[in-house]
Formats: structure tokens, C-alpha cells, sequence
């Protein structure tokens, strides 16, 4: 087992918030990774695997249990059975904004939107990961699973895998246990060739981020240059010197509710409405025909609602704060819990818990923490 000295997890993820394991080991190779939770499965042993540790807040005790740091890179060129297109098989632990760079400058399309996003390849299908409307799902087309109740390697298909929104059927949800415990070794995703040209623009909201009239065409290097812009005005882009960043990125899920709820939220409320669920199809046998097909009921589709501005109005602003607490909202972006420097992990788990209260209170929605919480309640 490749075992090196514990290391506190305020070293390792991006809150630098978290106490020190008993054990630390860095898996570096596939191998290394699969002999490695092999062997703590057997022992039952607590552990916890953690790649750029972007979406973690974890407690402020020390963890009886072993970290694993997933450092296994390489990203494998395949063929595709689609025209025009290109298989690629990442290892999980290959820093997913490096994947993005080379995938643009491989004139590669479909995650350059996603630029800037922290953490590993690995993680990004356990929460769907997506940004200015490209998600994961549309590019994913199989993970690589280690099992734990049985110790066996699966390759699983995009579709078996649960992807919503922020999630899937390998997420710790807050207050819950992921629906399949399972590692991811690898992820194939299917990119579209394009070049390096100016390419029309898919996707009415990647468009609207971006500023883009319908029929703009623009390369894959700009989109990239333009959403890693955006991202570091809302301090979304690590720096470590700048506090704004020293966070999970948005901590809280924007809220779906249902169209008749989001009616009484203010009118100025932002809120998209989510695609409707289509409607099952009507068998009815022949020999009960009697010439009247009912209709289906009608009903309107669910809608998300903003999360940052529903914080803002509920009275806390960009740069909130505790009295004498470390932890603030993000002096640029209402939606990021952050350390403003030796925080601890119960400051950020206090803020996290007021914020919830007040939406509550003002509004009615309870919000939902976004990143995986371990050893910390609110």
C-alpha cells in the first residue's frame, strides 16, 4: 500500500478546512488504487478517497479511518462509432481543467464550457458536473466502477449511472448514503471534432452566458479563454491569493420546485423552468378499444430557482459574515462559502446553517448543501 505521512485534509482541499487522517496513501497507478481499497474493504476500515478535494467540507476531528489521494493521470484516444467524433478514456484522478485545455486544443467540443472547474476527471460524473449549460451527461458514455460490495471492476454505462441535476446514484447526498458505493478507476467521454475554426455555438444558455447572438460562431479556444474570465470574476478560479477562491465553489444546490410554488416567490425572482418529464405512452388492448383515447394529464414542469439570489434577499450579502467568524460569503459571489484564512470547519458549517435558516424563514426553501460533507452537520 503506497502510504506516505498523514496529511491534514485542510492540505487538501480547496476550503482548507478538516482534520488529520490516521493514514494517508497516494495511489498513483490504477493498480495501486484498486489493491489499494481492496485491502481497506477487506479490513473494514473507515476510508475516503479524495481527488482535488474541490467539493468537500469535512470536520474539524481527526478521521480514524485512511484517505486515499486518487493521482492516477493519462487520457487514451479511441475510435467512435460516430462520425466526426472521438472517444477518450481519462484516467480519474487526471485534473479535469488540464483535460479540458487538451481537449481544446485538440479542436475537441463538449466540455470546453466546463473550463476552470476544479478537482479531478474522477469525480465529475459522481455529481454531473456542468456550468453555462453543458453538463457531463451529454458528453459521458461509460465510467469504470470498483465496486465495493463485491471487490469487482464494471465498465457502466452513462445511462445506468442516475446523472441528474448535481447528481447521481454514486453521490454522498447530505444526511444520506450513495446509492451504489463504488470507486471510479476511469471515464470515456465522446467529443465532437471540430477544429480550431470559429463553429456555431450550441445551446441557447451557453449562448446567453456568453453573450452570443443565435447565429455567432466562435472557436473552442475562445469559449475557454471567455468562461475561465467570467469564472475568476466570481472567484471560481483557484488562487491562493485570493480568499474568494478558498472555497467549495457554490455550497448550496439551486432549489426545483414546482411551477405552482415558484409562483409565489417574488416576481423578480430569477428561475428556469426544467424540461418536463415525457409522458408515458397509453396502451390500452384491443378488445378494450371503445374508440376514446383519454388525454394526458397536463401538468407544468418543475423550476429551478436561484440559490444566490434568494441568499442576497434574504439578507445576507457578498461578504457576509459571523461576528468574529473566519468563514464569510464570498465577497463576489453569494453562492461560495470561504475561508478568509484559518477558518475552521464548524465557522463555515455555523454560516452554512444560518443561510439555510434565513432562506427559510423569508422564502420557505430549504436549501441543500451542494459538496460532501464528512464529520460535519448542519
Amino acid at each position: 500500500m503506497p502510504e506516505i505521512d498523514p496529511v491534514p485534509l485542510a492540505q487538501l482541499t480547496t476550503l482548507r478546512v478538516g482534520g488529520t487522517p490516521r493514514r494517508t496513501v497516494e495511489a498513483r497507478t490504477r493498480d495501486e488504487l484498486v489493491d489499494t481499497l481492496r485491502d481497506l474493504w477487506s479490513e473494514n476500515e473507515p476510508w475516503l478517497v479524495v481527488g482535488g478535494g474541490s467539493n468537500l467540507l469535512f470536520g474539524d476531528d481527526d478521521f480514524e479511518g485512511t484517505v486515499v489521494l486518487v493521482r492516477t493521470e493519462g487520457v487514451e484516444r479511441l475510435p467512435s462509432p460516430h462520425e466526426g467524433r472521438v472517444r477518450l478514456r481519462i484516467q480519474a484522478g487526471h485534473p479535469w481543467d488540464d483535460l479540458v485545455a487538451q481537449t481544446v486544443a485538440a479542436g475537441l467540443s463538449g466540455i470546453e464550457a466546463m473550463s476552470g472547474i476544479p478537482g479531478t476527471t474522477g469525480a465529475a460524473p459522481i455529481q454531473n458536473v456542468g456550468a453555462y449549460g453543458q453538463e457531463i451527461v451529454e458528453t459521458l458514455v461509460e465510467v469504470e466502477l470498483l465496486d465495493e460490495a463485491t471487490g469487482g471492476v464494471a465498465t457502466v454505462p452513462a445511462s445506468e449511472l442516475g446523472l441528474g441535476l448535481r447528481t447521481s446514484v454514486l453521490k454522498k447526498h447530505y444526511g444520506s448514503v450513495p446509492e451504489r458505493s463504488a470507486v471510479i478507476l476511469s471515464v470515456t467521454l465522446e467529443l465532437r471534432q471540430v477544429g480550431h475554426g470559429d463553429v456555431p455555438v450550441q445551446g441557447a444558455q451557453l449562448r446567453t452566458a456568453l453573450g452570443l447572438a443565435e447565429d455567432a460562431a466562435v472557436s473552442l479556444a475562445w469559449i475557454r479563454e471567455t468562461v475561465l474570465a467570467t469564472r475568476a470574476r466570481k472567484g471560481m478560479v483557484l488562487d491562493d491569493a485570493d480568499n474568494d477562491t478558498w472555497s467549495a465553489g457554490s455550497f448550496f444546490q439551486n432549489p426545483v420546485v414546482s411551477a405552482q410554488f415558484a409562483a409565489t416567490l417574488p416576481p423578480e425572482a430569477p428561475r428556469w423552468p426544467m424540461a418536463p418529464e415525457p409522458a408515458a405512452d397509453t396502451v390500452i388492448p384491443l378488445d378494450r378499444f371503445e374508440g376514446f383515447i383519454p388525454p394526458r394529464p397536463t401538468s407544468l414542469p418543475p423550476v429551478k430557482v436561484s440559490a444566490a439570489w434568494l441568499i442576497e434577499h434574504a439578507g445576507m450579502a457578498k461578504g457576509f459574515r459571523l461576528p468574529r467568524s473566519r468563514a464569510s460569503l464570498s465577497t463576489k459571489h453569494a453562492l461560495a462559502l470561504t475561508n478568509r484564512g484559518s477558518a475552521s470547519a464548524e465557522e463555515v458549517a455555523a454560516l452554512a446553517r444560518l443561510i439555510q435558516q434565513r432562506v427559510q424563514s423569508e422564502f420557505g426553501i430549504l436549501l441543500q448543501p451542494e459538496p460532501v460533507l464528512v464529520g460535519v452537520e448542519l
